[in-house]
């Protein structure tokens, strides 16, 4: 039973690891159910799971870069009509659409062009502007309630985003290093995997080894089917 664990994505590997835990201890093997190296493999997984999960949650940033797309295009696609309603003076709530504008001039017409702090802290004090009775009045008039909410709904699934991504990056920098938890992760289960190599030839062991053996191989076939490879 071979594997080189390096060229298994982190994905794959915590997916190997929960796989082995979980078949050594369906209560079949009683071989290896309290065994060190077992347990030694369920020690280390607990933290690299930890690691890997926080990993998944900071490499939010296509879905941050998408969302703050979804908010500029919102923002902009209500500052632009509102620019174009109020340069016509024949149109009827033209007053309206000049009040709204003012309001937009007031936290900035560039809000979709600064960082991404700045544009929340901006977009925030906007919104809230636009909430007021008098202001709200005004959307409905010029029929831009749907619009409005297209972007507090936008703004509101950034921040979200913005916040989980915040927060995992913070918790990764007191982790241990996720290299270093890989290696004990992997050094784990090369020893238990030799053991039930070393043993599968004794009675009670065949079975267990049989198992782990068709977790290793599928796990071994996820990799050369991987076109990414280590992704």
């Amino acid at each position: 039973m071979k594997i080189t664990f390096q060229k298994i994505s982190t994905k794959n590997l915590a997916t190997l690891a929960e796989r082995i835990i979980a078949s050594s201890k369906n209560g079949q093997y009683k071989v290896v159910e309290n065994h060190e190296l077992l347990l030694a493999v369920e020690n280390e997984y607990k933290p690299y799971d930890v690691v890997y999960s926080k990993l998944t949650y900071s490499g939010k940033g296509p879905e941050i870069a998408e969302a703050d797309e979804t908010r500029d295009k919102a923002f902009s696609s209500l500052k632009l009509f509102l620019k174009s309603y109020k340069d016509l003076p024949s149109m009827p709530d033209v007053i309206e659409a000049q009040a709204l504008y003012d309001v937009f001039e007031q936290f900035g017409l560039d809000i979709d062009r600064m960082n991404y702090a700045e544009e929340s802290a901006q977009m925030k004090k906007l919104i809230e502007a636009l909430e007021k009775p008098e202001n709200l009045a005004r959307l409905t008039t010029l029929r831009l309630d749907t619009s409005f909410g297209k972007l507090k709904d936008a703004q509101e699934r950034f921040e979200a985003l913005y916040a989980i991504q915040a927060e995992a990056n913070a918790d990764l920098r007191t982790l241990p290093s996720a290299s270093a938890i890989r290696r004990r992760l992997e050094r784990a289960l090369r020893d238990y995997i030799g053991l039930l190599t070393a043993m599968r030839n004794v009675p009670g062991w065949e079975m267990i080894y049989a198992d782990i053996h068709e977790l290793v191989k599928a796990a071994t076939i996820a990799y050369k089917n991987d076109p990414k490879k280590n992704a």
